[in-house]
């Protein structure tokens, strides 16, 4: 079935009903966007591909900043926002429509150095507390898939590394690369080996956008993955904790 293309009034008006293409930026998630320190505006693959749908449209962008996932996908829900980007996790999907994902990063988790804990199926143990961002992927993943060990839910990565370093916590639970760089900088840290799940990073719309603007953003995002943009915008970035997911 033929569907308008985004260059159409009927994708402007799907995406865009306030004539500005409004996405909602998370900066909890530092490989997909983070502020630009010379000006303060966010920056990032996330914003990258924003701005790119939005010339498509051929609408104005405007970013809506936000420092947590939850907070982000509520913009979305509520449409507050057109577009976000989201790792897919059904605790989502109300309201919201999905792509497939454009980037796949992985969780992984954080330990005192001392700490007897040396792989990943150990930490689900009676009595073992573990730090998450409250609403982030792998809070909503942990929250399934631990049975024993008690999960707490902190403010944001920086929360979640504070209550480690003040013994709140036994383990934290983050974005892989995030945490390895505090690892190599901090002796008395330690990243258990391999990951505990693969966070598959996507956009997202309001469902009620219709099933013409959710095909329309899961073409376009599988064409800025086919053609090296997503590829080229996490290079230009200097991002090398997330890889580009295969084609859907």
């Amino acid at each position: 079935m033929d569907r308008p293309p985004l260059s159409s009034a009927a994708m402007r008006a799907a995406f865009a009903p306030t004539g500005t293409l409004r996405a909602s930026i998370n900066l909890g998630n530092p490989i997909l966007a983070a502020r630009d320190t010379a000006g303060g505006e966010p920056t990032g693959v996330s914003v990258d591909l924003a701005r790119a749908l939005a010339q498509r449209l051929d609408v104005p962008l405007e970013c809506l900043v936000f420092d947590k996932a939850a907070q982000s996908v509520e913009a979305v829900r509520g449409e507050r926002a057109d577009i976000g980007f989201f790792a897919i996790d059904p605790a989502r999907g109300e309201g919201l429509g999905f792509t497939a994902p454009y980037v796949l990063i992985e969780g992984s988790y954080l330990v005192p150095a001392g700490a007897a804990l040396q792989d990943n199926a150990e930490v689900d143990r009676a009595g073992l507390r573990v730090g998450v961002g409250s609403g982030s992927a792998y809070d909503l993943f942990l929250t399934r898939e631990l049975q024993a060990a008690h999960i707490e839910r902190l403010f944001n990565a920086e929360a979640v590394i504070e209550a480690l370093r003040a013994g709140r916590v036994e383990v934290a639970a983050g974005i892989r690369k995030q945490l390895q760089t505090l690892a190599q900088a901090d002796a008395g840290l330690r990243l258990l080996p391999g990951r505990f799940m693969v966070i598959q990073q996507a956009m997202g719309l309001p469902a009620s956008r219709g099933a013409d603007a959710r095909a329309a953003l899961a073409a376009f995002v599988e064409e800025m993955k086919a053609s090296g943009f997503v590829a080229e915008a996490l290079a230009r970035h200097r991002i090398d904790g997330g890889t580009v997911a295969p084609a859907a």
